[in-house]
């Protein structure tokens, strides 16, 4: 009896002592997530901000005049829709029969091109787009639109690929039995059951490829500039030459898509088809 109050009563000093430490490491996270968003809505709106005052010394809508009606900036904002939207169809028309032929056929060499996939991004990028660099001079594609979606397309592989071979790999094959002996013919029976199925997961792929493309800046500035700027690249002109209130509404410019989409595609990602999208065997 002893025995079990003195368990009975640590297990309660414990609660007491975890509750706390709940309660703080809920609030630094709150700070660290929220902390540099307020900061970005504070300056977007702030005429200016001097040290030692803990306010805005005023408040305006000029900064976001001044982004909107820019017109190097409004390109980039244009840039990075059309590149990203570009790369998703391509990296769909190029990846989603290779999702299909992995999940559904066993080759030779299957799981070191599944697994190769992961080496794209398993280095630093950087040293990665130099040798593409190499490359893209010898064939004239620095600072073309082209050499540009090559390396975003690259960027999307893993995502495209991945996700969609586990949607595939998840339909009952039981379905597609029944559709062919119904008299279904390959491309009906994918057409109308194996594609609607794997849907979700194609989507959120597409969704990670979009932010994948929308918010690649290291090879973009590599390949693209001076000629082909995107909105992450453009960030280093605005940090540099701008007031910090210009970079300020940017940024948040360049987080709605972001935040749309995925809020767009949150009951998929949190229903776990992002995470299956990586179980594929």
């Amino acid at each position: 009896m002893t025995m079990v109050t003195k368990r009975a009563r640590q297990d309660a000093a414990r609660l007491n002592f975890s509750g706390p430490l709940s309660g703080l490491f809920f609030v630094l996270m709150v700070v660290f997530i929220l902390g540099p968003l307020a900061w970005l809505g504070i300056r977007a709106f702030a005429e200016s901000w001097t040290f030692p005052n803990l306010g805005p010394d005023g408040w305006t809508l000029r900064w976001w005049s001044v982004v909107l009606g820019d017109e190097t900036l409004g390109r980039a904002v244009q840039n990075s829709l059309a590149l990203a939207a570009l790369t998703v169809l391509v990296s769909a028309c190029i990846c989603l029969p290779a999702a299909y032929a992995f999940a559904r056929y066993e080759f030779w060499g299957r799981r070191t091109f599944l697994i190769g996939l992961f080496a794209l991004n398993a280095f630093p990028k950087m040293g990665l787009y130099v040798t593409i660099a190499s490359l893209f001079y010898a064939f004239n594609l620095m600072s073309t639109v082209l050499g540009v979606l090559i390396v975003h397309v690259l960027g999307t592989v893993v995502f495209m690929t991945w996700i969609p071979a586990a949607a595939f790999a998840a339909v009952p094959r039981s379905l597609e039995e029944a559709a062919r002996d119904a008299g279904a013919s390959k491309l009906r029976v994918f057409l109308s059951v194996t594609f609607p199925l794997a849907l979700p997961g194609i989507l959120v792929a597409a969704v990670m490829s979009f932010l994948a493309s929308f918010d690649e800046a290291q090879g973009t500035y590599l390949i693209g500039a001076p000629d082909i700027m995107t909105m992450p690249t453009q960030m280093y002109t605005l940090v540099l030459n701008y007031p910090n209130q210009v970079a300020a509404v940017f940024s948040i410019l360049l987080a709605i898509p972001s935040v749309a989409l995925l809020l767009a595609a949150h009951k998929h990602i949190v229903g776990g088809t992002l995470a299956e999208g990586f179980q594929i065997k």
